[in-house]
């Protein structure tokens, strides 16, 4: 069973409309779905990443536009649903994203600016 701080989120992202309901109710269905198919414990003494957290920065002013939290049992349905905002990145480091996820990386796995648009974007598995 997913758990309610999981499940809470993914509430929390329709409710501030970053994504749809239909979008919360994949994530729902994939959360529980994960959840039924345990995977490998991690080693003894080592925690498995929990998050997926992807932070867009305005460079101009230095706030925030996107703070976007995932469960890593949702990383597959969420970049996906990511590449919707962003279409011309959509492929482009998806797969550097994926190797760092999956060799157990933690911490920020990725730091791109774009001069042009002027947005700073940091992803992290924490």
């Amino acid at each position: 069973m997913a758990s309610t701080e999981e499940r809470m989120q993914i509430l929390k992202m329709i409710e501030e409309g970053k994504i749809t309901a239909t979008e919360g109710a994949d994530l729902l269905r994939a959360l529980d779905q994960d959840s039924q198919n345990p995977k490998n414990e991690p080693l003894k003494g080592t925690s498995s990443p929990r998050w997926f957290r992807v932070r867009v920065t305005d460079m101009g002013s230095g706030r925030n536009k996107v703070n976007v939290n995932i469960p890593m049992g949702l990383v597959n349905v969420g970049i996906k649903m990511g590449a919707r905002f962003a279409p011309e990145m959509e492929g482009m480091e998806y797969q550097q994203i994926m190797d760092a996820i999956k060799s157990g990386q933690q911490g920020k796995i990725m730091d791109v600016t774009d001069d042009e648009s002027g947005e700073r974007v940091e992803i992290f598995v924490e």
